[in-house]
């Protein structure tokens, strides 16, 4: 019997992350929270962010990533 293991290191979460044609574009993408946190772990995550220049925001359970180094701002809240 043959199992396939695939183990994804924060490395490779974040690369494929960032390689999304969104991320690439400058855009914007999403990840569930509980992802974001059992894969890398939020101190890593935001870390990764600020070396990037990027901002996220966080609702629900949702994590918005903005990949650029714009500013955000909240329309309503």
């Amino acid at each position: 019997m043959t199992f396939s293991t695939h183990v994804i290191t924060p490395e490779i979460w974040f690369r494929h992350l960032f390689s999304a044609q969104s991320a690439r574009d400058g855009g914007v993408v999403r990840r569930k929270t509980r992802d974001m946190e059992r894969m890398v772990g939020r101190p890593a995550f935001v870390a990764e962010l600020r070396r990037r220049g990027y901002s996220a925001v966080e609702n629900a359970d949702q994590v918005i990533i903005f990949c650029n180094a714009q500013p955000v701002r909240v329309i309503t809240g």
